[in-house]
């Protein structure tokens, strides 16, 4: 894998540290290039997840599928954010999460054997993974709090903050389980706010 190939990758790590060119060649052979369409899974529940995802382009949905077999989403991911069922991908455990892709998605897919030799031989890099597992945790917090604190239409409005662009990507079903709500509920709030 060429270096230019993970550029955004490179790019993402050197928010938080510098890399050497050795360090960038050293990642390019840790790392792989995925391509899915529209409606591919980067992950099916029930199997374990052995690669984490740095999304490159397109977008991805994480759901959760109840017994009674109703999908409830969990969160969605865009460019410049990693994707993954964490629990899995760190326990080796069956996976609780699918991870679908709702356009077509560019990854630069980590495997879980990779990790721990890319973070000895680049050590620095384990404390960009603390942080952004740091990060992840913050908003998982945040947004479980959120559910219980704030109405159905001020969670609405920091979605359609959050996720500017996401909202007119995906079939307003997925909008109304992430929010927790009806799809008709949902749309009934949408005319109330034009």
């Amino acid at each position: 894998m060429s270096i230019s190939e993970i550029e955004p990758l490179l790019e993402h790590f050197e928010k938080d540290i510098s890399l050497s060119d050795s360090e960038k060649s050293q990642i390019a052979s840790f790392v792989k290039i995925g391509n899915f369409r529209k409606g591919d899974y980067l992950l099916c529940s029930g199997n374990v997840c052995k690669e984490t995802f740095f999304i490159t382009s397109g977008c991805v949905r994480i759901f959760y599928r109840d017994q009674k077999g109703v999908e409830h989403t969990i969160n969605f991911a865009i460019k410049d954010w990693w994707v993954s069922d964490i629990k899995s991908f760190i326990t080796q455990e069956a996976a609780d999460y699918d991870i679908q892709c709702l356009a077509g998605t560019e990854v630069i897919i980590l495997p879980f054997e990779q990790q721990d030799q890319l973070l000895q031989a680049i050590p620095r890099l384990e404390r960009v993974f603390k942080k952004k597992l740091e990060k992840a945790l913050i908003v998982a917090q945040k947004r479980i709090v959120d559910g219980f604190s704030l109405t159905a239409r001020e969670r609405y409005l920091q979605f359609r903050d959050k996720y500017a662009t996401v909202e007119a990507m995906v079939p307003q079903y997925m909008v109304a389980s992430y929010l927790g709500i009806t799809k008709e509920f949902l749309s009934k709030m949408k005319k109330e706010l034009e």
